[in-house]
Formats: C-alpha cells, structure tokens, sequence
C-alpha cells in the first residue's frame, strides 16, 4: 500500500508507518529535494509523537519502521506506484515547506519553531519554563542553520550558577518511559530514579544576548550543552520529562523541568532551512 500523508482521520501509526517508508524510499530512490525530504522527516516525527501519546507501545512502532523500512526497500525506484504516491507526497507537503514558523502543543509546555533567515541570534526551537521565582526558556538557539542546545536563565535574587547539567533518561538503563502513575502527573515525575538518568554538562556558560532572554528578564546566563545532549533528547518519548540543574556554590541546585513533547519533531522542520 503506498500512500502519501493520509487524511486527519488516519490513525497516528497509519501516518507514522507510511511517513516512515516514504522517507526510506527516498533515501533509497532519491525522490524528493532536501527541502521536501526534510518536511517528511518532520511529519514522521510528528506522527510518531502522536502515535505515543495514543497509547501506541514503543516497541510496537519499532516493529512499525522495520517494516516501513522493509517494504521500501523492496520498491521499485522507476515503478508507476512509486511515481505516484511521491506525487501524493509533494503535493500535501508543499504548503508546509513554506510555513517558517509553527507551534506543537504539549500537554504541560509548548515547542515553538522558527526557521526564519536572518543574522541575529535567535530562538530555532524553544520552551518556556518558570520554577519558583526564576525564569527559563530552552532549546535550540543560533543563527541562519546553526543551532545549538542552550538554557538560558534568569535567577530573581541575581545569583549566578557556575554550571549547568541536562539529566534524562537513560535509554540503555531502562525498559521504556517514566510516565509517573496519572497522566497529569508533574514533569518532576516523569523522570525514572537517579540510576536510570544519563547526564550532560554544559561545555559554556556565557551572558545571555538580549534576544535570547526569557521575556521580561534584562540580563541572564545561557549554558550551551553538547550535541549528543539533543540527540538524546529527541530520542525520548514526547510524554517524559528532563531536568535543568542548575548549580550554585555550597551544592545548591535550581531544578527546571521540561516537557519532552515534540521537541524532535520541531528539530526535524528547523532542517528544513538548513539543508
């Protein structure tokens, strides 16, 4: 069966298993322009964060991409089917190539995207987080094309941190997500006991450029994490959550927490501008 993005009434493994072969059949056959190819890749993530949040196993969708991926394999790049459904394909993702801005509501904090030109630094993806009286947005910031993970804070009593550590799940310790025991459960409980958490270090921590700034703040410190560190987290599952530590002289820790969400969804339409 070959498909291009189907109607809004598919279900979320339907768009995630036909996203996913799609895009290995143009890995494989060269269909489509890196501009196109990447709205795909953005489309699959999409999916298959709504896949998970209906409950959709995670094992479950990995058997569903090796065989998306099994059956690209087994097309015929010159065949009539083929030629159709990219056909499919480009027409219900060419408006989104054109979209330079777009928000995914998660279920406590949203990703929003911008893959605008321009020379300024600025917010690629971000999520806004207040904890206590201190104020923090995260995500991906840079200019034209490159982005780096980056926290930046503003503290309310003027204190300064002198490093910053990313903690998620460690995928190799663990069997799946931390979901907690409900589903409004807080972000704080969303991540799986100490043992089972990997962590990232911020490699700098600089002043922040006024255009990164959480609103309302006047000054504030950035800390930019590995590129490892967002890999890791668009590995996750949308419904987890991470931890920003903060760290202050005499052991003291400022713990931010950020919903996973569609953070790898938003990264993959930031590629778009970058290919």
């Amino acid at each position: 069966m070959l498909v291009a993005p189907a109607p809004a009434a598919a279900q979320p493994a339907d768009l995630y298993f036909e996203r996913t072969m799609m895009s290995a059949a143009d890995g494989r056959c060269r269909l489509f322009t890196p501009e196109l190819s990447a709205a795909l890749a953005a489309g699959a993530a999409q999916a298959r964060g709504a896949a998970l949040r209906a409950g959709v196993e995670p094992k479950d969708l990995a058997a569903l991409e090796r065989r998306a991926q099994a059956q690209a394999a087994r097309l015929d790049c010159h065949g009539r089917d083929l030629a159709q459904a990219a056909a499919r394909v480009q027409d219900a993702f060419a408006g989104f190539q054109r979209v330079t801005r777009m928000t995914w509501p998660g279920d406590v904090a949203d990703w929003r995207a911008d893959r605008g030109v321009g020379r300024a630094t600025r917010w690629r993806v971000a999520q806004d987080v207040i904890f206590g009286p201190d104020h923090m947005t995260f995500g991906l910031a840079g200019r034209e094309g490159a982005s780096g993970l980056v926290a930046v804070a503003a503290f309310a009593d003027g204190q300064t941190p002198y490093a910053a550590r990313l903690v998620l799940r460690d995928e190799a310790r663990t069997l799946g997500p931390y979901l907690g025991l409900a589903a409004d459960a807080p972000l704080s409980r969303k991540l799986p006991p100490r043992s089972a958490t990997r962590g990232f270090l911020a490699e700098a921590r600089t002043p922040a450029d006024a255009e990164l700034l959480p609103k309302g703040a006047e000054d504030g410190w950035a800390f930019r994490f590995p590129a490892a560190a967002a890999q890791a987290l668009a590995d996750l599952d949308p419904r987890e959550g991470v931890a920003v530590e903060f760290l202050f002289p005499g052991d003291k820790v400022r713990t931010a927490y950020v919903e996973v969400g569609d953070f790898a969804a938003a990264r993959a339409f930031l590629q778009i501008a970058a290919r």
